[in-house]
Parts: structure tokens; sequence; C-alpha cells
């Protein structure tokens, strides 16, 4: 998994350290929503099984370099 210097330094964060590599991974490959953010990052997220929270991964422009990464809050589930 390809990630920039700063996600290699934001992921030691005491709030960020227990996010597994398979679950970005997850998030990744199986997306419940995507976003293109203006600067041309995309925003992925997917609920981790097991975990019931929703995962946010920032990818760059690349479409699989990892930026960040977090338990996102906010998101709400696109209802029908």
């Amino acid at each position: 998994m390809k990630t920039t210097q700063y996600f290699d330094y934001i992921k030691k964060r005491p709030d960020r350290v227990m996010i597994q590599d398979e679950w970005i991974k997850f998030v990744i490959d199986n997306p419940e929503k995507t976003e293109f953010q203006y600067d041309g990052r995309i925003r992925k997220w997917a609920k981790i099984p097991g975990v019931g929270k929703y995962l946010r991964v920032i990818l760059l422009e690349d479409g699989e370099t990892v930026h960040n990464a977090f338990f996102d809050r906010t998101f709400k589930e696109d209802k029908p």
C-alpha cells in the first residue's frame, strides 16, 4: 500500500493507531460512497465489518496513494 509521509506520521496518533491496513484496503476496494475533492484527492467511505463505524480514506489524485484515514463520526448513510 502506497502512503504519503503525512499519513505515515499521522497514523501514529493514539486515535488512529488502531486502524488496520486491511480496513483501509477494504474501503478502497469496496467504497459505499466516493467523492472527488476540488484539489483532485479522492474520499472513500465504507462501514468496517465488526467495528460498526465508517472509515474515511483520502487518496491522492493517482487513486492509490493513501493520504489520510480516520473514523468519520459525521458520515450519514444514504437512505433510499
